[in-house]
């Protein structure tokens, strides 16, 4: 730099505009003393051009920071007359990009403070700013951010909606995005379908809507845009028939058990469920009486009759023990001593404990619980499951040899691995999987399979929408990482922010 001058321009570099009279340095800020340059300027009234100085006017504003300080600007603004007759008498003048009518920050500066409020609202954003040296309260800082303009977007054509909580269990909302670019178009206060009617209503020119199986989404969507079409979620789907798939494998325990060799459990609890199962399907069959459940049942088992009118109609069978993580071999001298107030663990050290070279912790903690490895199997339903549903090429060799002599144990364990593989080849959008669906539901109505029925009853329920899931290549992700960071932004303001805040916040991510 050769003067000062110069440098003065390069750090005060967006005050331009003004012309710079002096620079001081006052310890904890530094000081800028500017005025406005000569010259006429417009009437904001009519726009005719006044150089006549009626007065002046000192404003002092906020600027960025310089070498971590706050910088004062103090400028001599120029009161002007207008020139026509029956306009305002005198008015001030404004420094465009500068300085902002009743604003006591610079316009650069206030770009700042939104970009800072914009991502951490209101105590976090004033203490980020107080640590840059633009010290501001929380207050300012969330009607800061409450000015921030949201984008004005057009409807799209095809677009997301899915349902996010306020409150869990209680007040819910509904966010709605553009499906191809992923942007957030609006907020709705609550997930009814009246509110999501009127909005379609008010925003014409929607063609495709993607969403989940939510039945009142669907009656809206049918009610506001009868020829639009409805997306169902993949991901849903495949959700609701990994639940399915468990529930047929738990159910035909007995059958790939006796592969391991495994015994299974008959004790007081399957004793207990299957005499439950007898009496509230005899409650089922005696009609309105099934409203009406005997006190013999108890409060806490009223809410097992709704469950049972579903395609359930097997009784329940045994099932195999679960297998525990880690155990040891029982011996005498391992046995926990029990004292007056209960089992309590034996104070045993390793050097006791011939040939055993694991931890402490694992000792102690198989003692405390007596969990025997002898009698218990070695692969559990939910596992077995998992199996089932994970791509072939994905599971191990010792796996696979696994997966092959439990399915081939019964029929209908061999009817599901089947249907649980070509339904995963529907989960590839193509034109010729709406076909391929219907021919699917047909077979796995033939099998023995009553978990797989109910879900293919839900698929019938929504079948326009699950044939469109099938064969058009959209997705409802989108909406659902707008939900997960949604809910970030919650935890963020620690459930504190009204509504009104929260949508402003979402719309500006």
């Amino acid at each position: 730099m050769r003067n000062v001058n110069e440098l003065v321009d390069v750090v005060f570099s967006g005050l331009a505009p003004l012309v710079i009279e002096d620079v001081t340095d006052e310890g904890e800020r530094i000081s800028v003393r500017a005025r406005t340059p000569e010259g006429p300027v417009p009437c904001p009234g009519c726009g005719a051009p006044s150089g006549r100085v009626h007065g002046f006017h000192l404003r002092t504003v906020a600027d960025v920071s310089v070498d971590g300080r706050r910088v004062v600007v103090r400028v001599r603004v120029r009161r002007l007359v207008c020139p026509t007759r029956g306009c305002r008498h005198t008015f001030r003048e404004q420094v465009p990009g500068v300085l902002e009518r009743y604003q006591r920050r610079t316009a650069r500066l206030t770009t700042q403070v939104k970009a800072v409020v914009k991502e951490l609202a209101g105590r976090a954003g004033s203490r980020l700013l107080a640590t840059l040296a633009m010290g501001l309260s929380r207050h300012t800082a969330l009607r800061t951010l409450l000015r921030i303009a949201l984008p004005s977007r057009q409807v799209p054509r095809v677009i997301g909606v899915d349902d996010f909580a306020l409150r869990r269990r209680r007040r819910y909302a509904t966010v709605v995005i553009d499906a191809e670019t992923h942007e957030r178009i609006d907020v709705l206060a609550d997930r009814t379908a009246d509110t999501l009617e009127v909005w379609l209503r008010e925003h014409p020119g929607v063609e495709i809507v993607c969403r989940d199986g939510s039945a009142t989404y669907a009656e809206a969507i049918r009610r506001a845009l009868p020829d639009a079409v409805q997306f169902g979620d993949r991901w849903h789907l495949w959700k609701n028939l990994c639940e399915a798939a468990l529930s047929e494998v738990k159910a035909h325990s007995t059958c790939w058990a006796t592969v391991l060799d495994a015994p299974l459990y008959d004790g007081p609890r399957a004793q207990t469920t299957l005499e439950r199962w007898h009496q509230v399907h005899g409650l089922l069959v005696c009609g309105p009486a099934r409203m009406r459940p005997p006190p013999a049942t108890g409060p806490e088992h009223r809410q097992t009759l709704r469950p049972c009118r579903s395609a359930r109609a097997h009784a329940p069978r045994p099932q195999i023990p679960r297998q525990p993580g880690r155990s040891l071999p029982r011996t005498p001298s391992q046995t926990p001593r029990r004292g007056p107030r209960g089992p309590r663990p034996a104070p045993l050290r390793r050097d006791q404990i011939p040939r055993f070279t694991g931890c402490l912790n694992l000792l102690h903690k198989y003692i405390n619980q007596g969990r025997a490895d002898a009698d218990r199997s070695h692969i559990s339903a939910r596992r077995l499951a998992r199996m089932l549903l994970t791509r072939p090429h994905n599971l191990k060799a010792e796996q696979r040899q696994l997966l092959d002599r439990l399915t081939a144990a019964c029929p209908e364990m061999t009817q599901l691995a089947v249907s649980i593989r070509s339904f995963a080849q529907l989960l590839k959008p193509q034109p010729a999987n709406g076909d391929a669906l219907e021919l699917w539901i047909t077979q796995v109505r033939a099998a023995d399979l009553p978990h797989l029925h109910a879900f293919t009853r839900g698929l019938e329920r929504d079948l326009d929408a699950v044939i469109a899931a099938f064969t058009l290549r959209y997705s409802n992700g989108p909406t659902e990482g707008v939900n997960t960071k949604t809910k970030r932004i919650a935890r963020q303001m620690h459930g504190r922010a009204g509504f009104t805040l929260l949508r402003h916040r979402i719309l500006l991510g």
